[in-house]
């Protein structure tokens, strides 16, 4: 249990709760939605069951996601698209929630929750194994504890995490900055780069504490930079569709 006393333990243990508030908006709409039809007595069952089925179908998509992570070149993609991620949080789409079918039936509801948080997961399990890849052997117990812990905030706290971060449109810049250090932090820690007795025709990265620290701090301003750079792009162009 000496991990417990481990301050890179509990940092990404708060990252990984972080990640899954700020990338699960969206599937506690989707519970909503798909939930709405129900019967108000089946209602929190299909909540409960379809969240269940969807935590143990995540949990296994990351055991995958940071067992992949070890192989050349994954880490490298895996940065690029937190990075990708990290900016849409700063420069979101307009997209809604409008297809998500509610049913009137119990196993339907609970299967479109299951289903649809499958395929809006991938960016929480990209973020999240690599939150976890510092930790060592206690990884999946650090995914399986944040989920755990962030997950019922989610579901039961959604209106509350959406409010604050309305109020304070800080939390999301501050969260979109958080993958890019992340990002910046598991792309110099890709085989391809920091192992010297393989692929030896790709460039070679010391791995020390300045490195990753700098890959890190770059990966955060990046997204911030990039994220500055397409609202302010859309902001101009607006006026000039409405001309038009």
């Amino acid at each position: 249990m000496d991990f417990l006393a481990s301050p890179e333990f509990w940092l990404a243990l708060g990252q990984i709760i972080i990640i899954d508030i700020l990338l699960g908006g969206d599937n506690a709409v989707v519970i909503a939605l798909a939930c709405r039809k129900l019967p108000p007595a089946q209602r929190t069952k299909g909540i409960i069951w379809g969240t269940a089925g969807a935590i143990v179908l995540r949990v296994i998509l990351i055991a995958f996601a940071m067992t992949l992570l070890a192989l050349p070149f994954l880490k490298f993609v895996g940065a690029l698209l937190l990075v990708w991620i990290g900016v849409k949080l700063l420069a979101p789409d307009e997209e809604g929630h409008g297809d998500v079918q509610g049913s009137d039936k119990l196993l339907a509801a609970i299967k479109t929750i299951i289903v649809a948080d499958l395929v809006m997961s991938v960016d929480n399990v990209i973020a999240i194994a690599g939150a976890a890849q510092n930790a060592g052997e206690h990884q999946f117990l650090l995914v399986v504890l944040g989920l755990l812990i962030s997950i019922p905030i989610i579901v039961w706290g959604s209106q509350l995490v959406i409010k604050l971060m309305e109020r304070f449109p800080m939390i999301i810049t501050a969260g979109g900055m958080l993958l890019g250090w992340i990002a910046g932090g598991m792309l110099v820690t890709d085989p391809a780069f920091s192992n010297p007795d393989k692929w030896q025709w790709m460039l070679k990265l010391p791995q020390t504490d300045m490195i990753k620290y700098g890959a890190s701090v770059a990966g955060a301003l990046l997204v911030l930079l990039a994220g500055k750079i397409i609202v302010a792009r859309r902001a101009a162009a607006a006026p000039a569709e409405q001309q038009g």
